[in-house]
């Protein structure tokens, strides 16, 4: 590409379906389970993802997908609780999820729930009433977990190098960065922390998106910097200079739409964001522009639109914040993390 990025290689009832703890570190990671559908389902603070998948060869091959904004942590940031509203556009999408899981045959799955959970007064009841509701048993995951899952998830996607990489999820209610040595074929964790920022909860807290005039916006777009800045402290403390060319990796719906606007896509293309590489100041330079418009406009750009206007800008402010404190020169791109985690759990008993 003559914009200077890159590609890398590609390295009956639902009741049935059940969650299940981390596979023990000592099995095999090359002993792959014989039959069998196998599905990971992410529910996040801003999105439900489910994928569907068999095991080939080394890995798996994915045969369904489900994914839809639900916004099931708007407003906890100002009540402390998941609204009404919320709990019923996540359940609309999760009875899609079970009508997968149904259809597809699925065998064995897991079915996590991120920050939002986490966070709510009413969090606990609400994976109650889903089991009821539509039969899958939601695990609310720490931090540290979903942390790990999405390093398991797209660390092949990580440019070769001799130096520590920094992989980063972006969420809805907090961000995850994770220090790897990827020296072995699954990557040691060295560091890692959770900021309970995401494009979300960051939003609802500087009022971002009813800033009017390019001043009013400027100065939200400054208070969610700052905000972010801060609440990376501690991680930043313990960096050192590392040896080696730095590394990065993000994994998020903030990554692949930047990527998606870096490109000039008319519509969202998977196979032409997973595993682009992209130069940072490209990045830097997209989320700057973004951050000047107004929402209106931004609902305008391809990879955007009305569905994530009014939350593109917390992304970039993120994004930001991490290149500032990990200066590398390329940021590789992850449609990936998560459930691709899971699923490498359950099929293949990955240790990490």
């Amino acid at each position: 590409m003559g914009d200077g990025s890159a590609r890398m290689p590609r390295g009956g009832r639902v009741a049935a379906v059940r969650p299940v703890g981390p596979v023990a570190p000592n099995r095999p990671a090359n002993r792959w389970n014989d039959a069998g559908h196998y599905a990971a389902l992410d529910l996040g603070t801003n999105n439900c993802r489910l994928l569907i998948a068999r095991p080939q060869g080394g890995g798996f091959a994915v045969i369904d997908a489900f994914s839809r904004i639900v916004r099931l942590g708007e407003g906890l940031a100002t009540t402390g609780k998941l609204s009404d509203a919320a709990i019923e556009r996540t359940l609309a999408a999760l009875r899609v999820c079970a009508d997968k899981l149904k259809r597809r045959n699925v065998t064995l799955a897991r079915s996590v729930a991120t920050q939002a959970c986490r966070q709510a007064s009413n969090g606990g009841a609400f994976i109650e009433r889903v089991y009821r509701e539509t039969g899958i048993a939601l695990d609310i995951i720490t931090a540290e977990e979903e942390a790990r899952l999405a390093v398991l998830g797209c660390h092949a996607l990580l440019e070769p190098g001799d130096g520590p990489a920094l992989v980063f999820d972006i969420g809805g209610g907090s961000t995850e960065l994770v220090l790897v040595d990827s020296k072995a074929p699954v990557p040691h964790i060295l560091d890692w922390h959770s900021a309970p920022w995401g494009v979300v909860s960051l939003s609802e807290a500087t009022g971002q998106s009813k800033a009017v005039g390019a001043e009013a916006r400027a100065a939200a777009y400054a208070d969610m910097r700052a905000r972010v800045r801060e609440s990376f402290a501690p991680f930043v403390a313990r960096l050192r200079t590392p040896k080696g060319t730095r590394r990065l990796l993000g994994t998020s719906g903030t990554v692949t739409t930047l990527a998606s606007v870096h490109l000039g896509l008319a519509s969202y293309d998977r196979s032409a964001v997973d595993g682009l590489i992209v130069p940072s100041a490209a990045m830097r330079a997209v989320s700057e522009k973004i951050a000047r418009m107004s929402v209106k406009e931004r609902a305008q750009v391809p990879c955007i639109g009305n569905e994530r206007a009014d939350l593109v800008v917390a992304g970039c402010a993120i994004l930001e914040t991490i290149l500032d404190i990990w200066p590398a020169e390329r940021l590789g791109i992850a449609d990936r993390g998560i459930r691709e985690g899971i699923l490498r759990r359950l099929i293949g008993g990955a240790p990490l």
